[in-house]
């Protein structure tokens, strides 16, 4: 592993630095960076289980503004893609302008999140609605994924992994 990383990974598990890293984690990992924001989260909240709700709302306000990010990119995008072809626009964003803003509580799914955040911002969807439903289901999913970390025993965990073929 290069020095530089390593460095990088040492200061942010200081203590500390433990909200900041949980921040920088969520953030990026809303954009197209492949980063979980779970084991850095509940490994912060294991640690300072006194700072639960902190740390839910850091996490959550990082995704939050990483996927914002990524719609301000797909909407830029967008105006790139209309000002060079004019004369074709895709259709296939119509169903997601039918569904609207509301989607985006589904923007906390692996692989397809990321993807939904840039869609809406292409489709050009209403920037307030898609952070509202977009902070909403990003709240819902590190409550969700921390109480299954911290409150469901451990060897439940242990028969799931397995069944797992790897």
């Amino acid at each position: 592993m290069p020095e530089w990383l390593t460095t990088l990974l040492h200061y942010f598990s200081l203590p500390e630095i433990g909200l900041t890293a949980v921040f920088v984690v969520s953030f990026l990992s809303a954009t197209f960076l492949p980063l979980a924001t779970e084991p850095v989260l509940f490994g912060y909240i294991k640690l300072n289980f006194d700072q639960f709700w902190w740390a839910i709302g850091v996490a959550t306000l990082g995704n939050t503004i990483g996927g914002m990010l990524t719609y301000w990119m797909g909407y830029g995008a967008k105006s790139a893609y209309i000002h060079r072809h004019a004369d074709h626009q895709p259709k296939h964003f119509l169903w997601l302008q039918r569904i609207g803003a509301p989607i985006l509580l589904l923007s906390w799914l692996p692989v397809v999140g990321d993807a939904l955040c840039a869609m809406a911002g292409w489709a050009k969807l209403p920037w307030r609605g898609v952070l509202l439903y977009m902070g909403v289901g990003k709240f819902i999913r590190f409550v969700a994924m921390t109480f299954a970390l911290l409150w469901i025993p451990a060897d439940f965990w242990h028969k799931i992994a397995s069944f797992l073929p790897f």
